[in-house]
């Protein structure tokens, strides 16, 4: 397995850079901000999610966009790798999205004006997808060129 393409420089820090500063400010979220998250996130969540104690999940939810962030900007992390964390991070939020009342449009996935904060971190899956397909795409092409070479010699 490879690290991250020279292609793959630009999504991958600009998109790490936002999640990372995302995840460094909510370190030591407490009391209502992080009953808010944890509040607007429980509507959706698996049930041991949703019994979590706030600033329980307030510090989770930090460190897992901490550990996303820093893992599209680390080159020695493969970027099929890096792209499936991110993909399903933003599965997570498009889930939310899709669930909450009053996000999207009657009978439409169009969000609603409240719905724009959530709808538009569908760049999030995206982004993922493209890293992963981008990578597997690679490897698919090589095989042949890799095959080739070995019956020849």
């Amino acid at each position: 397995m490879e690290g991250m393409k020279l292609s793959h420089l630009p999504l991958r820090l600009a998109t790490g850079a936002y999640i990372l500063n995302s995840g460094l400010g909510k370190r030591g979220l407490e009391g209502e901000a992080a009953q808010g998250i944890h509040g607007f996130a429980s509507t959706t969540l698996p049930s041991p999610l949703k019994q979590m104690d706030s600033t329980q999940f307030a510090k989770l939810l930090s460190g897992t966009e901490i550990a996303l962030g820093a893992a599209l900007m680390a080159p020695f992390i493969p970027s099929v790798l890096a792209g499936a964390a991110l993909a399903a991070f933003g599965g997570g939020l498009m889930t939310m999205y899709l669930r909450t009342p009053g996000m999207r449009q009657e009978g439409s996935v169009r969000p609603t004006e409240a719905g724009i904060s959530l709808a538009k971190d569908v760049w999030l899956v995206g982004a993922g997808l493209t890293l992963v397909l981008d990578d597997v795409l690679l490897r698919r092409r090589a095989l042949p060129a890799a095959v080739h070479r070995r019956q020849v010699r």
